[in-house]
């Protein structure tokens, strides 16, 4: 049995993992951006709508751009990591399930609460990332990391899949229509979160804090304080400060094909049917690779296990441009598959074994600031290269501005233990 090796606060904590990521494939990158444009905006043209599912992604990602160091900082202060995670994610959980109620043609209001939604799941995914140092230790850390990952594709995939099904076949689970499975969808999404994270919040405990916890101004007042001194720490660390650039391009790439599959799937003329299907795969192919990448990872180190993703992706950008048909869209979706979750991965196992001591959420504050800005970033040099070029295509051979950059800033970290 492959949970074995594991604890239960580990398991327990992979968990919300397989939780939340049923918001990120049935939503994100599933329904969402499809339906919103069927359904919700169906007054506006393709290029509005189109439009206005970018802005309400990018809005999100500069909240929580604005947000994260904060919020890690404020939770580093004292044991409150798991009341700011429920806090976030019961945002996203409601806003989730409010999308069941939104009528035809509420192309703001729906927006809007999507924005609130990514709000409250990339929010809350920065005190999932630092509550690791709670479940793990060095020697184990990578292998955690990984089975969240793992988990988080299996879950999400599982629950897309019966949503997928539902969409296909609405008859078959007594639905009335394809609008009403996709809306019931994202309903079974909100609870789905909710109902998975339950064991989380019951059996990981923090790890203690050195300080004493204060009161909420007060704390706030700390909090923008050692925002400012991690601003200044950040440089006293080489090796934190390169990784977290080379970061920056290489997941700005992941997560701009991530979120912009579907609309270059769209704008090169494939159906939306052979473009969910291509997602089921890439989480289904994700699950077991995530794991296989962190068991390499530990034998080959990071750097070199990294620079494999990285390459994959090179190869990925540069095929994507030329497919013309569903086959190759899902060939590219099960490669996309096999790297994208160990990359992730093996990146949050790598930082949180250069970090300092006690200061983990504040850093992983930044960690996810750096992650969470692709969705600004990514999508918008997509979007002004394809118009620049007038072809989609240039534009997602354009992602090689970030993951050629990426790859050698990589190189550039001064060498570390499993580096």
């Amino acid at each position: 049995m492959i949970f074995k090796k594991y604890k239960k606060d580990a398991i327990s904590w992979a968990l919300y993992d397989w939780a939340n990521s049923a918001f990120a494939t049935t939503v994100m990158a599933g329904f969402f951006p499809i339906f919103y444009k069927s359904y919700w905006a169906i007054d506006l043209s393709n290029l509005e709508s189109t439009a206005m599912v970018g802005y309400a992604n990018s809005l999100s990602g500069l909240i929580i751009v604005l947000l994260a160091p904060i919020l890690g900082a404020y939770a580093d202060i004292g044991t409150k990591r798991k009341k700011l995670l429920l806090l976030f994610a019961s945002l996203g959980i409601l806003c989730t399930a409010s999308f069941y109620f939104i009528p035809q043609g509420e192309w703001m209001l729906a927006a809007l609460l999507y924005a609130i939604a990514a709000v409250g799941f990339s929010g809350g995914n920065v005190f999932y990332d630092s509550l690791i140092v709670s479940v793990s230790d060095n020697e184990n850390r990578n292998r955690v990391s990984a089975l969240g990952y793992s988990l988080g594709y299996l879950g999400g995939g599982l629950l897309f899949l019966i949503n997928v099904i539902m969409f296909l076949n609405p008859q078959l689970f007594g639905i009335e229509s394809q609008s009403n499975a996709v809306l019931l969808s994202f309903f079974m999404v909100a609870v789905w979160w909710a109902f998975f994270s339950v064991p989380l919040l019951r059996n990981v405990k923090e790890q203690d804090s050195e300080r004493e916890n204060p009161r909420f101004f007060q704390a706030l007042k700390q909090s923008f304080n050692e925002v400012y001194q991690t601003l200044s720490e950040v440089r006293k660390y080489k090796n934190v400060a390169i990784f977290l650039l080379a970061y920056w391009f290489y997941m700005d790439g992941i997560d701009t094909i991530v979120r912009m599959a579907t609309a270059y799937g769209t704008d090169i003329g494939l159906e939306a049917s052979s473009m969910i299907t291509a997602l089921i795969l890439t989480q289904f192919v994700g699950f077991p690779s995530t794991l296989i990448f962190g068991y390499f990872a530990d034998r080959l180190g990071f750097k070199k296990i990294l620079t494999i993703g990285i390459l994959i992706y090179i190869l990925i950008s540069i095929f994507a441009s030329r497919i013309t048909t569903a086959a190759e869209f899902y060939a590219m979706a099960i490669v996309v598959g096999l790297v994208m979750g160990g990359v992730q991965a093996v990146s949050r196992a790598y930082f949180s074994s250069i970090i300092p001591k006690d200061k983990e959420a504040q850093f992983f504050g930044f960690y996810n600031l750096v992650g969470k800005s692709a969705v600004v970033a990514g999508p918008a040099l997509l979007a002004w290269i394809s118009m620049i070029f007038n072809t989609p295509r240039a534009g997602i051979l354009g992602l090689l501005v970030l993951f050629i950059p990426g790859l050698i800033l990589l190189w550039m970290i001064p060498k570390e233990t499993n580096s």
